[in-house]
């Protein structure tokens, strides 16, 4: 990693930390940003699902306003407020989800990290900017406080 010195100390990749393991280290982080991607649909899932059952009950309240009483107490009774799996409304699963395996992926990604890069974050992503970037160039500066 020749071009560790151009980065700032947060990324540089601490000493004896070698190539494969700064590339384990990105894979783990990659694996564990997809997880975050996959609960922010969890998340759009829980509110997509609220918003249609509050939908739901606007559409009885119009059925019923309509004239149409038993479509409506049908629609009420069977559908507005029901379990989108057994037992369960959407923030139940998005509870289940988050200590099940969210949380404990995070903590041992945050543990491996640690243990083997010095708690320096995105290792592999900081090689790639300084591999990628254009150097002299205002808007390809290595850290943020560089002008």
């Amino acid at each position: 990693m020749d071009s560790n010195r151009e980065m700032d100390p947060a990324h540089q990749v601490p000493e004896g930390v070698d190539e494969r393991t700064v590339r384990a280290l990105g894979a783990l982080s990659k694996a564990l940003e997809t997880t975050e991607r996959a609960r922010g649909h969890l998340y759009g899932f829980h509110q997509l699902t609220g918003t249609a059952d509050f939908e739901l009950g606007d559409a009885v309240r119009l059925l019923r306003e309509a004239g149409h009483e038993e479509q409506a107490a049908r629609v009420e009774h069977a559908i507005v407020g029901r379990n989108v799996i057994p037992g369960h409304w959407t923030f139940q699963i998005i509870e289940a989800y988050n200590d099940t395996y969210y949380r404990p992926f995070a903590a041992m990604e945050r543990n491996i990290v640690d243990d083997l890069a010095d708690g320096r974050d995105h290792l592999l992503e900081a090689a790639l900017k300084t591999a990628r970037r254009t150097s002299h160039h205002p808007d390809h500066t290595p850290t943020p406080t560089d002008t």
